[in-house]
Formats: C-alpha cells, sequence, structure tokens
C-alpha cells in the first residue's frame, strides 16, 4: 500500500500570476508558443498570427486563425474579469472581423460569464464566444504549469435558444404593430375596443357586459379570428357551459343576426367555451394580408357585437 501511495501525487493549484509575473510580457508570449494547450482545451485548430496586434489605440494580446482561417482573437486576464477587458474583447472582434473571441481570466466572475453566455445565445450562428478559466497546477516536484478550463462558451443549444429568442421578440415586435394598426382602424368604425391597448400577446379583450366574458380579437402566424370567449365561472366552469348552450339554443338567430356561420365550441375538456369566426386569407407571418384581414376582423366584431351582447345580457345565469 505504501508504494501505491508514493506513485500517487495531489496536485497543487496557485494563482496564475504566482507564476507569471507580467502578463503581456511572460504569459502572453507562452501562450504564444503553446497555443495547441489552449486549442486542445476548446476542442479547436489555433495558429498563432500575431502578438499584441494593433486595433486603433489598442492592442488585442494575441491574433491567431482558425482550421478554416478565419480571425481569432485572444484576450488575456490573469486577475478577477472587469468591465473593461469585456469591452476590449467585443471592440477586437468587430474590428478585425473576428470569428471567435477568447477571454482567458485568472479569476472569471459570474457576471461575466452570464455576458459570455448571452452573447452566444444571441449573436449570428457564426460567431463564438469563450470564458477560460487559467490557473497553475503543480504535481510533486515539476514545474507548475497553466491548466485551462472552459467556463463559457458557445454550444449547439446555445445557439437554437438564440435563435428561438430573436423568433419571438420578432413575433411580440410583429403582434405589437398589429394591434396598433388594427386598434387604429377600428376607432374610426366603431366604439368597442376604444379603451384597449396594443400588446404583445396573439390576442387582445374587452368586456361583453358580463363578467368573464368577453370579445376577443385572436392572431395567429397564418389566421385571425374574432370571438366571444366565455370564462364567468373560473372554479367549476358549469356556469360557463350553461351560458354557451343558452346561446347555443339561439344560434339560427344569432347567425342571421351575424350574417354567416360561427364555430361553436363548447370545449367540454376546458373550463371556458367560446363562439368563433376564424379568416384563413392571411395571418401573422404575411403583412402583406394585414390591411385586408383587419377590415375582415373588424367588420365581424362589429357585427359578433350585435349579435351576442343582447342575448348575453338577458340570460339569467
Amino acid at each position: 500500500m505504501s508504494d501505491k501511495k508514493e506513485l500517487i501525487a495531489h496536485p497543487e493549484f496557485q494563482a496564475i500570476r504566482a507564476v507569471f509575473k507580467d502578463e503581456a510580457k511572460n504569459f502572453t508570449t507562452w501562450l504564444e508558443q503553446h497555443l495547441d494547450v489552449l486549442a486542445e482545451r476548446l476542442g479547436m485548430e489555433l495558429n498563432p498570427v500575431q502578438r499584441e496586434k494593433n486595433v486603433g489605440d489598442f492592442n488585442v494580446d494575441l491574433l491567431c486563425e482558425d482550421s478554416a482561417g478565419r480571425a481569432v482573437i485572444i484576450e488575456n486576464q490573469l486577475d478577477k474579469t472587469d468591465h473593461d477587458h469585456l469591452g476590449k474583447l467585443l471592440t477586437y472582434l468587430v474590428n478585425l472581423d473576428a470569428s471567435t473571441a477568447i477571454w482567458v481570466t485568472g479569476e472569471p466572475r459570474s457576471e461575466h460569464e452570464k455576458v459570455i453566455d448571452w452573447l452566444n445565445q444571441n449573436t449570428a450562428a457564426d460567431l463564438s464566444f469563450y470564458l477560460v478559466k487559467v490557473e497553475a497546477v503543480r504535481i510533486g516536484e515539476s514545474p507548475a504549469a497553466p491548466l485551462f478550463t472552459v467556463v463559457a462558451g458557445p454550444s449547439e443549444q446555445a445557439k437554437e435558444l438564440g435563435e428561438k429568442k430573436k423568433e419571438w421578440a420578432e413575433r411580440h415586435y410583429k403582434r405589437l404593430e398589429f394591434w396598433k394598426r388594427l386598434l387604429g382602424k377600428s376607432k374610426e368604425k366603431t366604439r368597442l375596443f376604444a379603451n384597449i391597448s396594443p400588446g404583445r400577446a396573439e390576442w387582445i379583450s374587452t368586456g361583453a357586459g358580463k363578467s368573464g366574458v368577453a370579445f376577443t380579437y385572436v392572431i395567429h402566424r397564418n389566421w385571425g379570428s374574432v370571438e366571444m370567449y366565455i370564462d364567468h365561472d373560473r372554479e367549476t366552469g358549469v356556469k360557463n357551459k350553461a351560458i354557451f348552450d343558452a346561446l347555443l339554443a339561439l344560434k339560427r338567430d344569432i347567425e342571421r343576426d351575424f350574417g354567416d356561420s360561427l364555430e361553436w365550441e363548447r370545449l367540454d375538456d376546458k373550463r371556458a367555451s367560446r363562439i368563433r369566426k376564424r379568416f384563413e386569407s392571411g395571418g401573422l407571418a404575411r403583412p402583406e394580408t394585414w390591411p385586408a384581414l383587419q377590415d375582415q376582423m373588424i367588420d365581424a366584431m362589429i357585427r359578433l357585437d350585435k349579435a351576442l351582447r343582447n342575448r348575453l345580457a338577458k340570460l339569467e345565469v
């Protein structure tokens, strides 16, 4: 047992500053000559191009190339990460038209780790950002050597999440713009929705004269609709079905006054029910269809209000 213990040594970790006293003269020079050590940790090929490359009044620590010949910049900071070096990292990336930015540091802050994660999620798919911790490790009597640990870096999942976020943001903007235009047109024809503000959701509603019952506009990617949404009873839903059934009994007269057929959705597997008219002639994904679709929806909402509001008020449910 004693022989086995002698064959196993415990690594001793030190701050990288204890080994490299001067960042530029010592560490950056060493890294340029041993770039393969960092490259192996990152799972990529790195070839040095120039140390202390000028970028205006600044100097990037290392300018490299990857296996495809794309520029890679490395910014070294042997102490705790700060905003100054984060700004430099982005400045060098943009001005040198680099595809990858690597921030090597002796002490990464969690706040900056989140920033690198955010950049990987929200920038173009061909851009990559790494936050790499470097520390000195010694085993037994061996000389200390730098040990690199990737704290934050790109991944397919991060890029996919970023693309989804962009899609969500784009949809929110489109919905807001759609509702602005629809409500502007609506005010010229009716007082319905006059006090409603545009939002980013897929629907906007106004009261139908009974608590929990609303007239609602809905916009989806390929279609829009107008509806009466019935959610008066939020405990059991029993009264919602009673309201729906009472209106369904008047279906012939309601559709006559509306001037068209309606979709009667009792939604037995849900608490609420609805009465709806859908329009398949356009949707959120096709802005060129918005004007005609909005005209259809506004006209249908006016007729839906006329056909349902008074009948709803007379119900004793």
